[in-house]
This record gives structure tokens, C-alpha cells and sequence, in this order.
């Protein structure tokens, strides 16, 4: 049998390393990892192999030959361009073409026993064998679903977490019949688990999981890159050291010379010909690579130094990467995750910061502190989004700076004069955020719309308006130190995930566009914003028997952005308000839940003494609505989802609404009595989007006081709602309290249980194990359906090391009972 090792990569999210030296190259215990893999192949009799070329295919052909030196067959197949997993190897499809095959990645580190595997698949008569393994964190992985027989019966590939229901992923590893490349044509961009597998799986060939034993590290990410060494060094997988073991864990290789009086703690490596000076201090799970000099003085820990540095006396690195061909000088610092590329000096008692990245080829001068990545300039960050965009505390975790990087990597993932919409709340911080913001947009030859401090929904509607996209910056709800900046899509929406990855991605590589003299952006500030806002709104919502009904409201504008839109609107509604709190407040940007609370018991007592139909308060920014009845009692938020949900659906009497698998089942009752239909969506505003946008989407909401009412936007807009409950409310001649009367009371519990990350996965295929022959739904999490039509919901956070779980029954009681019963589910897995 043949084997196809994979290794055209460009290993971007391993830059700088992988600036100058192509992914498979990489040295682990200064032996790349595609010679690990090669080993691997030989040993288990695998010593004809083709090997796959495309980024820097040169250097790969050149260091490997004809594979003559490791007594293996080498031949190369090289993609004009990337052809993607399977089209790759569907360009040495003539190697392949008149027996089984064996494909394995040229980056991944791993001990499997492939003997076993080519077993399993020929007895199985399997056209394709998937080779799985269990992970901690299925994320960056496909995950792969299989029965007791083996068979695969479902593949998601780079899940969310409210998408894990199970840590088994597929590891590139495959055994396969050369008939599967009957299946695409070639000279076409193919991917095996995205393309391929689904096709096969839905024509009813036999594909199999494997779930092989032993060790398996995709070698990613700088941190993946690292633990891969420290796990070699510490014996977890099994691989071939090259070199002698002087003492437990400490090996040196042909040729190194170590200075008595060096202090060695292993686990470590040393290379051949590489020179340790007395009083030198090298720890556990440092790599120096050949020919490496390390002056007397110098402390490594946890340090990986490829070949041919330099080590100043009294230098001290720790959890760094060192390119080849560099020079550290005396009493440099490198800290935990910088990164230094191929070819760099490093001047004597400079400071390299943790988690900073400097490309090939630079120069630190001496004395030199150094915080942010040498690229061009600028630093790198991992997982930049959260639930509301980019967040952190202000001048702390974000700051001008970071805006600015961000706002680069942004622009850089559109056109060159593309315009972007900018908006604020009425903060400071924002404000002076948003300027950083516009200049670095327009710096990346991006026009820039400035709409200044504007409602959330406003900048929304006004970025859907011909822009590229859009940024808000406004304070965090309910955190009044910190700050979010928003990321919009061309329709106003959020970024996708997709477009958030893209974002990351360019973020992370920090390989910003920069306009030359003459594309430098233009700024223009729109003017009648608020006008066109209100105008678009009551053209597009049903506003008759407004003006007839006589209605009264109470309109609570929280001293927020949002107040600076209700004048023309009420105006224009001819409708008899009292509007409260209508000024901004600097001081008050956002408002805690206790200051929210007492906001709302403010307005009832208010609606009551008015004697008014209701009261609305918006949030801040405008975005979300609280509702207060006649008799000034608080409508709680989820409660207030189903009173919109009755008030449209009777209206409607056909269509569809979309609501998060959180919300009660009640809703679909509601639903159904008046002749629509429920949607059920993720936990993600952008999935609720998404489903608003869709044809016969009547409503939408999230039961947090986020609505969406389609005929005007498919995001969720304060004004809106508002606007379509006057307008309900008028043509019913119900009232609040009376709607709300008709609805049946909702019994949901809900409880957060702390999850270490390492084990989120586990915890999910557990939950799927303990639903047995239970309704399932993986529409977000894993949703399980008792047989008396109870569930609970288990879903893990994307962002904190935390697990929701909901559960809804008949009553309270039944409802905690259930909430009980699954969170034992989760703490068990999770210990």
C-alpha cells in the first residue's frame, strides 16, 4: 500500500515561523515534523509514499529528496494552486490509481497505529476509513459522528461550542479506494469532510471511523507548537529522539558540546554541534537546536530554539520560539509566547514582551522594549470576539492603539474604496475610540461615513445604506468601564462567524494594508440621519388606527442615544406620549441591572398615575425594549416576547418567527393557535438575523428584550418594536395586561455550571450518551426531549469556561428536578 502525506500548507497561523519555511518543516526535537511522519509511514511498512507539494515546494523536495536517507520511495505531486484536501490528492491520483491508499497529514504529530487502521478498513470493506481521536477541545477540528458498527453517520466540520455534541474529530488520517476519485474532478479546489464525505454519505458508501489509541497534536498554533515538544521530551508520544540520553530526560545529540558547570534539568534537547558554556541554565522542555551557542549566564526555559543562534551571555527566554539564523545578544529577555522569526538580531538588553511576534529579518535595537509585533509594526491577539464583538476594559484591554489594529485588519479584509459607516454612543471613551477608528479606515484607502453618537439600530440601518460595512463603539451593557467594538456586515447585521474568522485571521497574521499618497480615504458626515431613519420606519411598519386609537404611552429614553430619535418619531405617530429621561448623560453610558430595575418600577408607577395605555424604557444604545402594562406592573423580558409574539401572530395569522431554542415551548402554542410557525434558531443574534431576513419571517426575538420585526430590518431595533406595538395595541383594542392574561404561564429554569475548557467536549459527548433512545436536538447545544415533553438544554459557553443548562416542565418544581437530574450529567463528565 502507498501512502499520500499532505504538505502544501502554509502554516499561517504559525507565522512568523512559517514566513520563510513551509509548516511540514518545522522542527519537533529539532527534527521536522514531516520526518516524524515519514518515520511513522516506514515503520509500519508504508515506504512508498507521494508526497503532495504546494507553498514553498522547494524547500520540501530539497530536504527530503528521493527519500533515500530514511530508505523510503519519495515522489512528489506539486498544485499549481491550492486544490484543498481532496484535490490535492486527487493531482497524484496516477500514483494512486491501482491499489488502496493510505493519507496523512505532513504537520501532525502522531503514534498511531496505522497497522491496525489499514486492518479495520480492509475487513470493514470500506471505501473510505476515517481515522478519529478524541480531543479536549473540539473546536478547530471536524467532528465526526459514528455508530457501534463504525459506520459514520454525520460529519460538522469547525464547530461553535453550541455546536459540540461530541470530542471525537476527524484527524485528517484516511484510508481509501482509489475508486473515491470518481467522486470529483480534478483541477478543482475539493475538500474531503466538506465535499467528498457528504456526497459519498448521501449515495449510501461505506465510510468508516477508525478511533485510533495513542498520541495525536495538530501542530496549528505557537502554543500546539510547543506542547508538541514538551510532549516528545516527556515520552507521551512515541517517536525516534535523535541522539543520547546522558541522564533521565536530558538528551544531547552527535557533536554538542556541554560545559561541565552548565545546569541541565530535563526534560530537554540538545542538537548536534550545538555549544553550552559553563553556568548556562537550561529547564524543563527546552530544544536547542544544531550548531546552537549558548553563552555563559544564559537561563532557557521552556524555550525552542531552531538551528544556528546565538545566545548572549546572561540572556533569558522563556516559552519563546527562536528562528534559525538569529541573534540574541547579551541580557536580552524574550517572554512566554513571543515568537522571534528566521534571521533577526535581538540587541543587547532589549525586552521582548510576551505573546509578541517578530517577523524575519528584523533588527531590535539595543535597550529596546519592545510591546508590540515588528511586522510592519503592530501585535497579534487570539480569540478577538466575544458575544457583543470586541470587548475589554477601557485604556486597559482596549485601547486607541488596538482600535486602530483592529480597524486596519478590517479594512484590509474589504475593497480598496469601499466606504464603511462609523457611529458611538454618547460616551467619551467611545467617542475617542471611533477617532482612532476613522483613521485607520482611511489610512487603508477605506471612505468613511461618520455618523457620530447615533442609536445602535440607526447605525445599523445607515451602514445597510450602500456602505461596505460598519463599526459602533459603544460602552459594554451594564459594565461601565469597559467598551465593545461592533463589526457590521454590508446589510448592518454582525459579522457572520465566517467574516469574524476572516477578521481574526487577518488580525492575527497583522498584515495590514496600508494606502499609498493618493487613496487616502475621505470622510463625510450624512446629514438628516434621524429623518430618513424615522421616515424609512413608519413607511415600513403598519401604523394605522394610531392616530384614531387615542392611545397615551409613557416612552422612557434611559438618557440614552436613543432619545435622540423619538422626537421626530412620536411626532410624526400622532401619538399622545410623555417621553422621560430624553437627555444624555456622559456620566452614564450603560446602566446596571439593579439601575435598570429601578428604572422600570419608576415607569410603572408613572404609566399608573397617567393612567396610560403602557410604557416602554429603551436601553441606552436603543436596541432593546422593556415594557411596563397599563397598571404600571413589569412585563419581565420573556414574558414580554410572548405578549409581541400573541399581538403579531393574531394580526399575521400565517408565517413564520424566529426565537433561540432557550425560549419557553409555550411559543410554539402561541404560535400555532393563531396559524403561524416557530424557527428555531441558535443562541446567536446573527442566526436570529439570518432567519429574519428569510421570505415569510413575520417576527423574531430573543426574549431579552431583542426584537426583530422583518418589514423593516431583520436586526433587532428599540424604535421598531415600539412603533409595531402602538400599532397592535391600537387596531386590537386589548390591553397589555389582558394579552398577557390569555397566555399560559411558562415554567423555565436555568443554571450555570463551570466547565474547565479541556473538557467541554467531554461533557457534550456524555450528554449525547445519557439521552439514549430521548428526542435530541443539536440546533444549538444538545437539546434533550423527555418522553412527557420536558427538556433540558445543555450549552457551552463560547467564551468562559461555564456550561448553561435550561429546562423547562409543567411547573416549577418538575423543571428543577430536571435541571438537577442533567447538571449531575455535567459535573460527572466534567471531573
Amino acid at each position: 500500500m502507498k501512502a499520500v502525506v499532505m504538505a502544501g500548507g502554509e502554516g499561517t497561523r504559525l507565522r512568523p515561523m512559517t514566513s520563510s519555511m513551509p509548516k511540514p518543516l518545522l522542527p519537533v526535537a529539532n527534527r521536522p515534523i514531516m520526518e516524524h511522519v515519514l518515520r511513522l509511514l516506514k515503520r509500519h511498512g508504508l515506504n512508498e509514499t507521494v508526497v503532495t507539494v504546494q507553498f514553498l515546494a522547494s524547500l520540501v523536495k530539497n530536504y527530503f529528496g528521493d527519500g533515500e536517507e530514511l530508505g523510503m520511495e519519495l515522489t512528489y505531486a506539486n498544485e499549481e494552486k491550492p486544490l484543498g484536501t481532496a484535490g490535492s490528492v486527487k493531482n497524484a491520483e496516477e500514483a494512486l490509481k491501482d491499489d488502496a491508499f493510505l493519507v496523512i497529514s505532513g504537520d501532525a504529530l502522531t503514534d498511531f497505529d496505522l497497522t491496525d487502521l489499514i486492518r479495520f478498513h480492509k475487513e470493514k470493506g470500506a471505501l473510505v476509513t476515517v481515522c478519529l481521536t478524541r480531543v479536549p477541545n473540539p473546536l478547530e477540528f471536524g467532528i465526526t459522528i459514528v455508530d457501534e458498527a463504525g459506520k459514520v453517520e454525520r460529519f460538522l466540520e469547525k464547530p461553535t461550542w453550541g455546536q459540540v455534541f461530541s470530542d471525537t474529530v476527524n484527524t485528517g488520517i484516511y484510508v481509501m479506494e482509489p475508486e473515491v476519485f470518481d467522486y470529483f474532478e480534478p483541477d478543482v479546489p475539493v475538500d474531503w469532510s466538506g465535499d467528498v464525505f457528504p456526497q459519498l454519505m448521501k449515495e449510501g458508501k461505506p465510510i468508516y471511523g477508525y478511533i485510533a489509541e495513542g498520541y495525536w497534536e495538530d501542530v496549528g498554533t505557537h502554543e500546539s507548537y510547543v506542547k508538541a515538544q514538551a510532549d516528545v521530551l516527556e515520552g507521551k508520544v512515541d517517536v525516534e529522539i535523535d541522539g543520547f540520553e546522558i541522564s533521565p530526560g536530558v538528551w544531547v545529540a552527535e557533536g554538542a558540546e556541554v560545559h561541565p558547570d552548565a545546569v541541565l534539568r530535563g526534560p530537554l534537547y540538545i542538537g548536534d554541534y550545538a555549544k553550552i558554556e559553563a553556568d548556562a541554565e537550561l529547564r524543563e522542555h527546552t530544544v536547542v537546536g544544531s550548531n546552537v551557542v549558548v553563552k555563559s549566564g544564559a537561563f532557557l526555559h521552556r524555550a525552542v530554539v531552531h538551528d544556528n543562534v546565538y545566545i548572549g551571555q546572561q540572556s533569558n527566554l522563556r516559552g519563546c520560539v527562536i528562528g534559525k539564523n538569529t541573534d540574541i545578544m547579551r541580557a536580552a529577555r524574550i517572554e512566554d509566547g513571543a515568537v522571534i522569526g528566521d534571521e533577526c538580531l535581538i540587541g543587547e538588553e532589549s525586552i521582548v514582551q510576551g505573546n509578541v511576534r517578530v517577523y524575519p529579518f528584523k533588527t531590535i535595537e539595543a535597550g529596546a522594549f519592545v510591546n508590540t509585533s515588528v511586522i510592519w509594526e503592530s501585535r497579534g491577539q487570539a480569540h478577538l470576539f466575544g458575544a457583543r464583538g470586541v470587548s475589554g476594559i477601557l485604556n486597559v484591554e482596549i485601547t486607541p492603539e488596538l482600535a486602530v489594529r483592529l480597524a486596519g485588519a478590517y479594512a484590509t479584509t474589504l475593497k480598496k474604496g469601499s466606504t464603511v459607516t462609523t457611529a458611538r454612543d454618547h460616551s467619551r471613551g467611545a467617542r475617542a475610540l471611533k477617532r482612532a477608528v476613522i483613521s485607520a479606515l482611511q489610512a487603508s484607502a477605506i471612505d468613511v461615513r461618520d455618523l457620530e453618537n447615533v442609536p445602535l439600530p440607526v447605525a445599523r440601518q445607515q451602514t445597510a445604506r450602500g456602505s461596505a460595512g460598519g463599526i459602533m463603539v459603544r460602552t459594554t451593557p451594564g459594565v461601565p468601564d469597559s467598551v465593545d467594538i461592533m463589526f457590521f456586515d454590508e446589510r448592518g447585521a454582525d459579522l457572520s462567524q465566517a467574516g469574524q474568522r476572516k477578521l481574526d485571521r487577518v488580525f492575527a497574521r497583522q498584515e495590514y494594508r496600508r494606502a499609498f499618497p493618493g487613496e487616502i480615504g475621505d470622510l463625510i458626515f450624512p446629514a438628516s440621519v434621524f429623518d430618513s431613519y424615522t421616515g424609512s420606519l413608519l413607511r415600513a411598519v403598519d401604523i394605522t388606527g394610531i392616530s384614531e386609537s387615542g392611545l397615551k404611552v409613557v416612552v422612557d429614553a434611559s438618557n440614552g442615544s436613543a432619545g435622540l430619535v423619538l422626537p421626530s418619531l412620536l411626532g410624526r405617530l400622532g401619538v399622545d406620549s410623555l417621553t422621560i429621561n430624553p437627555g444624555l448623560d456622559e456620566s452614564r453610558p450603560t446602566e446596571t441591572p439593579d439601575a435598570r430595575r429601578s428604572g422600570l418600577v419608576r415607569l410603572g408607577e408613572i404609566v399608573a398615575s397617567a393612567r396610560a395605555a403602557f410604557g416602554v424604557r429603551f436601553d441606552p444604545v436603543g436596541e432593546r425594549l422593556s415594557l411596563v402594562d397599563e397598571r404600571g406592573r413589569i412585563i419581565e423580558d420573556d414574558r414580554a416576547l410572548l405578549v409581541m409574539l400573541d399581538l403579531v401572530a393574531a394580526e399575521r395569522r400565517a408565517g413564520r418567527v424566529a426565537l433561540p431554542v432557550t425560549t419557553t415551548r409555550i411559543a410554539e402554542q402561541v404560535a400555532a393557535y393563531h396559524g403561524t410557525q416557530v424557527e428555531w434558531t441558535t443562541t446567536s443574534p446573527d442566526d436570529l438575523t439570518r432567519v429574519g431576513r428569510e421570505d415569510g419571517t413575520v417576527f423574531g426575538g430573543d426574549g431579552r428584550g431583542g426584537f426583530i420585526i422583518p418589514e423593516f430590518s431583520s436586526v433587532f431595533d428599540g424604535a421598531a418594536a415600539f412603533v409595531r406595538l402602538i400599532g397592535l395595541v391600537a387596531r386590537t383594542q386589548l390591553t397589555l395586561s389582558q394579552i398577557d392574561a390569555r397566555i399560559p404561564r411558562a415554567h423555565v429554569q436555568r443554571r450555570d455550571l463551570a466547565t474547565p475548557w479541556a473538557v467541554k467536549g467531554l461533557v457534550m459527548r456524555h450528554v449525547v450518551e445519557a439521552a439514549g433512545d430521548r428526542d435530541v436536538d443539536t440546533t444549538d447545544g444538545v437539546r434533550v426531549v423527555e418522553p412527557d415533553g420536558r427538556w433540558v438544554l445543555v450549552l457551552p459557553d463560547p467564551a468562559e469556561a461555564v456550561t448553561h443548562l435550561w429546562a423547562e416542565g409543567p411547573d416549577d418544581a418538575s423543571a428543577q428536578q430536571l435541571l438537577d437530574e442533567w447538571s449531575a450529567v455535567v459535573d460527572s463528565a466534567g471531573r
